[in-house]
């Protein structure tokens, strides 16, 4: 990825957040220089990477596949410093940009759209031989039971959401033609270094080119 496609796209986020009436902490704003001069009081931010997160998941090309991010609490499972069993990320999902196929091994998760379009989000159960499985299987969706097979998609309309129990296979994005979309994920605390398997290729946090200053702190870049 590069850095100017990093800061524009957190620049949209911010913008559409704002517009949907979805404030941020005050440390969404922070400059690098601000986080070089945080002490450790900040040290929940830092650890458990809360804040801006922009992946292009290897792609090369954020504007298709990718997704901004900003992650407003998590928990770490062997840390007794930060015992929350809980995590919630906000997202800027924009029309066309589609998250690549994946499953988490252990994390559970409802994805919820908070504004704007739709989502359509396509999912498949994992098989054992961690293939795409065909089979039908059921979901809950805005807390009722439904049976889907394997490739369907759901149409998640504002004010909907979906939950996904480990080894669901999942992508999804804003329909094209309805507009951008604030999409929040509930789920227990989540690990996006070690619980993301991905069907054919990902790379979760990508490396970066420098193509112009870095105007906000990326969650994994807190103490580089």
């Amino acid at each position: 990825m590069k850095r100017s496609e990093i800061n524009a796209s957190i620049d949209r986020a911010r913008k559409f957040f704002a517009k949907k009436g979805f404030p941020l902490p005050p440390y969404a704003d922070w400059t690098p220089q601000q986080w070089k001069e945080a002490g450790p009081e900040h040290d929940e931010i830092r650890i458990l990477g809360l804040g801006w997160d922009v992946t292009d998941f290897g792609s090369g090309d954020l504007a298709r596949v990718g997704r901004t991010i900003f992650t407003l609490r998590n928990g770490a499972r062997q840390d007794p410093r930060f015992p929350k069993q809980y995590a919630q990320k906000a997202m800027h999902m924009e029309e066309g940009q589609k998250s690549v196929i994946h499953y988490h091994r252990s994390k559970m998760e409802d994805i919820c759209n908070q504004g704007g379009g739709n989502i359509l989000i396509e999912l498949w159960r994992a098989g054992a031989d961690d293939e795409l499985s065909q089979q039908s299987f059921e979901v809950s969706v805005s807390g009722i039971r439904r049976s889907v097979k394997g490739g369907d998609v759901v149409r998640l309309e504002p004010g909907a959401s979906i939950c996904l129990i480990p080894r669901t296979y999942h992508r999804f994005w804003a329909e094209e033609g309805h507009g951008a979309v604030l999409s929040v994920e509930v789920s227990s605390v989540c690990d996006d270094k070690t619980d993301n398997f991905f069907y054919e290729s990902g790379e979760r946090f990508p490396g970066i080119h420098e193509d112009e200053e870095r105007r906000y702190v990326l969650c994994g870049e807190y103490f580089s």
